[in-house]
């Protein structure tokens, strides 16, 4: 594709055509049965970022393109999308109810030319994490608190309930270590973590065989999910490689 955007990481986003976004949409008091909805972005989000501090356990790339492809699983769970070879496919154009999937679902019916997954993942993670977290704040799973001396202040997300904050942790680790099957929620959400490299962190401590324990189940995801998942892996690799050397 040669009309990447400049500014873009990875060079893989093609010329995409922005979306209005408001840099802050009101924040809604929510009902508990949707502050409790589990949404893989939020969970990744979660799992990427100190469960007391909010401080990240990945570096920054590897977290946003995490984020992208949560927000892509989101999609494929609702039926909105799947994923063929290294391609996105829109198979449902029905707005999702949820502020974020809809406005991600635009983004792919506006550009069709453009479907490599890889594409996506660059261009999305762009934004993707001030959107998780703009969700997460509007449904009170996140405050922002200024960090930094007063000439590089930079804001970070803390959670408001540790122990929310703290469950997708808790809960694959404890299945993991102790060779529970993970369902499907939680295969996709173990393979962002695996393709993220923060498996590592995830399973410290534990012995070998229940890292491949967890690598069995992440290759039992569909076929469509294993192949966004290699796509995410491919990204963030080469994002490491290049943090590395840099």
């Amino acid at each position: 594709m040669n009309d990447t955007p400049s500014g873009v990481p990875g060079g893989y986003a093609p010329h995409l055509h922005e979306h209005p976004v408001p840099s802050r949409p009101v924040r809604a008091v929510g009902s508990a049965a949707a502050r409790n909805t589990m949404r893989v972005a939020d969970e990744f989000f979660y799992l990427a970022h100190d469960d007391q501090t909010g401080r990240p356990r990945l570096f920054e790339s590897a977290t946003a393109h995490g984020l992208a492809a949560a927000l892509l699983v989101e999609l494929y769970q609702e039926g909105r999308v799947t994923f063929e070879g290294r391609h996105v496919r829109v198979i449902d154009v029905v707005p999702p109810q949820d502020w974020l999937r809809h406005l991600v679902l635009d983004r792919l019916v506006a550009e069709p030319r453009h479907t490599a997954t890889r594409t996506w993942l660059a261009f999305l993670g762009t934004s993707a994490y001030e959107q998780v977290a703009t969700r997460m704040w509007q449904l009170g799973l996140l405050r922002p608190e200024q960090v930094g001396r007063w000439w590089r202040h930079r804001t970070v997300y803390v959670p408001t309930d540790m122990n929310t904050a703290a469950w997708s942790w808790a809960r694959l680790s404890f299945q993991v270590r102790n060779y529970q099957r993970l369902n499907a929620f939680d295969v996709a959400l173990a393979g962002l973590a695996v393709h993220t490299q923060l498996d590592s962190v995830l399973l410290d401590g534990a012995p070998l065989a229940a890292r491949a324990f967890l690598g069995q189940q992440v290759e039992q995801a569909h076929p469509p999910l294993r192949d966004l998942l290699a796509d995410l892996g491919a990204v963030v690799g080469g994002a490491v490689l290049s943090h590395r050397t840099s």
